[in-house]
């Protein structure tokens, strides 16, 4: 779960990447977030894009 800023902060971006796991590439975001592996690297970025998207609900 998503760390809540104290009332009147800000909250905190989210930086996102991806990393290699074998032949699986994994979403990652500063929040602490992890996307399912993929095979696909591109399906792992589209994941880190729609965690960031702001008509996406955080999971």
């Amino acid at each position: 779960m998503p760390q809540q800023a104290p009332s009147g902060d800000a909250p905190a971006p989210h930086h996102t990447s991806t990393a290699e796991r074998g032949s699986f590439a994994v979403a990652r975001c500063s929040c602490g977030w992890t996307g399912p592996a993929r095979r696909s690297r591109e399906r792992a970025r589209t994941d880190a894009v729609s965690h960031t998207s702001p008509l996406t609900e955080r999971r």
